[in-house]
């Protein structure tokens, strides 16, 4: 994470902006002390789903059942 002065962000806001927009996100420091108070962070549409990761595995694992084995899927995601 960048960090910027908010006098710097009012000066260059249109270029924050769109480095935003690409994906980007800052914190602003303000005052003599330079204290964090906000941080700046693309938006995310609650309406579109981003693909969900499932771990660092995914794809590199898979899993085989014994052919004795009698639970079912419901039963093993714990539906009943």
């Amino acid at each position: 994470m960048k960090i910027s002065r908010a006098g710097k962000i009012k000066t260059h806001f249109s270029e924050k902006l769109e480095r935003v927009r690409l994906g980007e996100n800052f914190g602003v420091i303000f005052g003599k002390k330079r204290r964090y108070v906000a941080k700046i962070v693309p938006y995310m549409d609650p309406e579109k789903k981003m693909p969900r990761k499932i771990g660092i595995l995914d794809g590199k694992n898979s899993i085989v059942f014994a052919e004795d084995f009698k639970m079912t899927e419901s039963e093993l995601l714990g539906f009943k």
